[in-house]
């Protein structure tokens, strides 16, 4: 056989393997999963959809482990192996059951475990849609403080594991969000390009839900995406009485309800009065809310199914007895059923047609009652939220450099160990700061040690690609209290700089040294202007610090490539000035971009001037003192899930005088401001950078105040802003706020700050119009923002809570560390410039707050090597000190979001649109990328599109496109062609495919 005919072949294969289902070579029945497997509904009747679920928190008051394998039941009684265990042999004994699972992470740990019988038994389940999976991410996700990429990736892996296990019917068709704190618009978005048919919520705030329930509007059209559009829009259900099951039919291990007895000889008898309860009180009062006359009623609460056969036989007598009578003349028919089937149900009902309005905004803040508004949680727990947002960076740059080099293919798990830790730290219990002391403590040991095994992944690719020694490169994860054994009395020192963005960036690289001067070049051995920084007080009074170092080394990583890096040689330079310290300065703070006024008298921030425009600005801590218990008649304290400050329209004031240190160089200006003990702030304006960087470190907040304290840090100007002022979903598109405003219904309320505040994943914003001013501050991790008074962005740093807010933790939010209360350190970045710009070169201020956003999420990550005994001649000819992992690098307006190993010679690759319609004249056109040599070290040889989860060929999705009748859906837009590797991006939208490579070159 010829070469020719070889190679032909073996392109051939190459294409073949471009699969997504995974053939799964067992004797299972034949597939029936889908709608046609669901139990049918009956014309003329009600029809009760019993839906039997288990959630199951991926940890809260127990670890993940402690749940899965039912340890510590004296916190709460709970083994999920045992709840997949007995429902498999319940769903065994009669066909007609249905349940659904939802949290991957739990149903993979159980599947692991188990003999090939056990698999074919689940397998044959699923296949004729007994078992059925909803959602289908790693975990419940929250909405309100997770980022839209880490959300994808999250989803992304747990749909491939059901893919990869049960093929076409372990594809989920709908969203299961019943636990999640309030509901973003980018959630919805999400769950539509993932192919999904609807979802279905379990918390909306309680006025909503009144006004929802007398509307009859329980089910909506939800818009995720106004620049999207009609592509955005799902089926929203909103349960009618959260996710437990109707009072009095709860039959778990967890439940007093007595059983159902329907023998007419048993003196305690009781299904005739059961079945009357549950159909007047629940299903009566419940279905005129409603768009069709179908029910769906959960069956099920946390952790239940422990003994499923418990659940199984009573659900069976209650439906049997209610199945044979006609109640009133009216007529019930009640099965199994899972909310994917009820969704179709309704769909056939209504024509796809609802009869409410076309829904736009989101479902934040929540309130449970008056007193209780859920948006404490947008901060708990600041130092986790920050690390979470570390471990995302990571696990990007982990990713791409395995798909860059061959080091996924020697170390899988590593790789996959951090996607699985990032996917648990997305669960709506975990960064977002409601789990117990104990288990925050777990989440992050686990999220630790999986960065530290990709950290042998990204070893071994630039070991690949510098030509060093596999155990030569090393992260600093305590630069966050400027600590860093590696460059701590370094004689020379390696900095490589990776550059996971799609475009040139430079990176301002810090760290930590003990003395002397340095001398920093560049891989051409062109020298770079370095500064000394003396480290603030503040940062080095951070308890658990154990550092030397008193100041810090500066210099400007310039141009670091597209998916690429530079090395930087640094060595100490005995006698000269080769390295410039910093000067101490006056009190006027000024580069080429920004520059920054201070209070001569007071030491705060008077003033900013930044893009041409010169602005007012003040900016101090305070803080509120939580609320203890009662205030006024109502009880309701501060809590890891509510902000309740003990006093309305009050805060107190840190201090109006700071003292304060100016330091000026070449490559930074820093005004180091100490307000007290424990609060101390860095502002800092880098050369050549058009925003101001806030570095701050709050704590230990002390316990004094017996309700704790909630830390804020206020930004006011002058500008006019009417009350308005703007928050990202997720990271994405921007929601309009106004204070004491909802869009759909009318707000009543006496918690006028804690209703008011709303999560800000990246960044906050207030426009004032007249004067085209846009203020915009953006964050390093999530937190709650607001706008209380016109011009002026309130953020919450830091809080405690010395009251159980009684939500469930059970348990008072007092973070320790080091024997005290636990300091966090954070940056906040404040960019001032115009709204629209007189032409489009202008830089506007959406311009730079999507680019900095960008940079911002992922971060150049900073990796460190001590050479050996080598000048920097010797060094450079030894050694690659740059590489470029794109041949091009893209348009401004186009990211690539995701490029990983997927399977054998296969990538998955996400380019998204970064900025939103009507942004930009030019930035928010739609943009088009030629992908076919693109990548500098391997050649895409074909591709196809998939769903946003990479679990659905793209054609092959067929959703339920549901339309409101107020506003009729205005159709699909989005291009889903590719053409010889061309690729069309409209604003706001992402594109997945599966690639398949050849030629990988390094």
């Amino acid at each position: 056989m010829s070469r020719t005919n070889i190679s032909i072949i073996l392109f051939l294969i190459a294409l073949l393997k471009l699969v997504i289902c995974v053939p799964i070579e067992s004797k299972v029945r034949e597939s029936q999963c889908g709608y046609e497997s669901c139990n049918p509904s009956k014309d003329g009747y009600i029809n009760i959809h019993l839906v039997p679920h288990s959630h199951d928190d991926v940890g809260w008051l127990k670890t993940v482990d402690q749940y899965y394998y039912g340890a510590r039941n004296e916190i709460y009684k709970a083994g999920v192996q045992f709840i997949y265990d007995t429902v498999l042999d319940s769903l065994l004994r009669k066909k007609n059951r249905r349940f659904i699972a939802v949290e991957t992470a739990f149903f993979w740990k159980w599947w692991t475990e188990q003999e090939e019988d056990v698999r074919e038994d689940v397998r044959n389940l699923v296949n004729t849609g007994q078992l059925e999976f909803i959602s289908g991410g790693w975990s419940m996700n929250d909405e309100g403080v997770t980022n839209y990429q880490s959300i994808i990736d999250q989803m992304t892996w747990g749909l491939r594991i059901l893919n990869d296990t049960f093929g076409e019917c372990g594809v989920p068709k709908t969203g299961w969000q019943i636990d999640p704190f309030g509901h973003s618009n980018e959630m919805a978005s999400i769950f539509a390009r993932l192919g999904f048919d609807g979802v279905f919520l379990g918390r909306i705030d309680f006025q909503d839900k009144f006004q929802r329930l007398e509307d009859k509007s329980m089910e909506m059209v939800w818009r995720g995406s106004e620049s999207l559009g009609g592509v955005s829009d799902i089926y929203t259900g909103v349960l009618y009485d959260h996710y437990g099951s109707p009072p009095g039919l709860c039959f778990d291990v967890l439940c007093e309800d007595d059983a159902i007895i329907d023998d007419l000889d048993s003196p305690n008898y009781n299904v005739e009065q059961k079945a009357i309860t549950f159909l007047i009180d629940y299903v009566n009062m419940a279905v005129p809310s409603y768009a069709t006359t179908n029910l769906l009623v959960p069956m099920g609460n946390d952790f239940n199914y422990q003994n499923a056969e418990m659940w199984y036989k009573n659900m069976d007598r209650l439906m049997k007895y209610i199945n044979s009578r006609t109640f009133n003349d009216t007529k019930y028919n009640v099965i199994y059923s899972t909310p994917s089937c009820y969704i179709n149900t309704v769909y056939k009902d209504t024509g796809g047609i609802l009869n409410s309005p076309l829904k736009t905004d989101d479902f934040f803040p929540y309130g449970t009652d008056e007193y209780s508004y859920w948006t404490g949680y947008f901060t708990s727990r600041p130092t986790l939220k920050r690390f979470e947002r570390i471990g995302n960076n990571f696990l990007q740059v982990c990713k791409q450099l395995s798909a860059t080099t061959n080091a996924f293919f020697d170390i899988t798990e590593n790789l996959n160990n951090l996607r699985e830790a990032m996917g648990m730290m997305q669960h709506h219990d975990a960064v977002t700061g409601t789990e117990k002391e104990a288990v925050a403590f777990d989440y992050s040991k686990i999220l630790h040690s999986a960065i530290a095994d990709c950290e042998e992944v990204t070893r071994q690719a630039l070991s690949e690609l510098t030509q060093e020694g596999t155990d030569s490169f090393h992260t600093c994860l305590l630069t966050n209290v400027s600590q860093c054994v590696h460059s701590e009395n370094m004689d020379r020192l390696v900095v490589t700089v990776y550059n996971p963005l799609s475009k040139l960036v430079t990176k301002y690289v810090r760290f930590p040294v003990a003395d002397g001067l340095f001398v920093v070049k560049d891989p051409s051995g062109i020298e770079i202007t370095p500064q000394l920084i003396p480290i603030a007080k503040h940062v080095r009074n951070i308890p658990g610090r154990d550092s030397i170092a008193l100041q810090e080394l500066v210099f400007a990583a310039s141009d670091i490539p597209p998916l690429g890096f530079k090395s930087f040689f640094i060595e100490k330079f005995e006698g000269g000035d080769k390295v410039l310290p910093a000067q101490v300065s006056a009190c006027y703070s000024n580069s080429k971009h920004v520059g920054v006024e201070i209070d001569i008298e007071t030491g705060l921030i008077s003033g900013i001037s930044a893009n041409g425009i010169t602005l007012e600005l003040n900016q101090t801590f305070f803080y509120y003192n939580g609320a203890n218990g009662f205030h006024g008649n109502s009880w309701r304290p501060s809590g890891a899930y509510v902000f309740r400050p003990a006093y309305e329209n009050s805060t107190s004031n840190i201090t109006d005088r700071v003292n304060y240190t100016v330091y000026t160089g070449p490559v930074v200006m820093e005004i180091q401001q100490e307000f007290n003990d424990w609060i101390g702030q860095t502002i800092r304006i880098y050369e050549n950078e058009n925003f101001v960087e806030f570095d701050w470190v709050v704590g230990p907040i002390s316990l004094e105040f017996e309700g704790g304290k909630e830390v804020v840090t206020k930004f006011s100007t002058n500008l006019v802003t009417s009350s308005t002022f703007y928050t990202d979903s997720n990271g994405r598109e921007l929601m309009k706020r106004i204070k004491d405003f909802r869009p759909t219904w009318n707000l009543a309320t006496n918690e006028t700050i804690s209703s008011n505040y709303f999560p800000v994943t990246s960044h906050i914003v207030v426009r004032d119009v007249e004067k085209n001013i846009e203020m915009g501050i953006l964050t390093d991790r999530a937190q709650g923002g607001t706008s209380l008074r016109d011009g002026e962005l309130e953020l919450m740093v830091h809080r405690n809570a010395i009251t159980d807010d009684g939500f469930g933790v059970d348990e008072a939010l007092i973070e320790l560390a080091f024997g005290e209360g636990l300091v966090a350190r954070g940056s906040h970045y404040i960019v001032v410039a115009p709204i629209t710009g007189a032409n489009d070169n202008v830089h506007t201020a959406a311009t730079l707050e999507r680019e900095l956003a960008e940079q911002k999420l992922l971060d150049s990550w900073v990796f460190l090597t001590r050479p050996e005994e080598l000048t920097f001649e010797e060094y450079q000819r030894q050694h690659s000190m740059q590489f470029q992992g794109l041949t091009t690098t893209l348009p401004r307006n186009v990211h690539i979001l995701t490029l990983e190993p997927w399977r054998d010679d296969s990538f998955l690759l996400r380019l998204e649109h970064i900025f939103a319609k009507e942004e930009h004249p030019i930035l928010s056109q739609p943009a088009v990328i030629d992908i076919k040599d693109l990548f500098s070290t391997f050649t895409i040889t074909s591709i196809r599109e998939t769903t946003l989860g990479a679990n659905q060929w793209l054609e092959d999705n067929q959703r339920l496109k549901f339309q409101s009748f107020l506003n009729p859906n205005d159709g699909e837009s989005l291009n889903i062609d590719v053409s010889d590797f061309i690729i069309t991006l409209n604003p706001m939208e992402i594109r997945t495919f599966v690639v398949n490579i050849i030629n990988r070159h390094f």
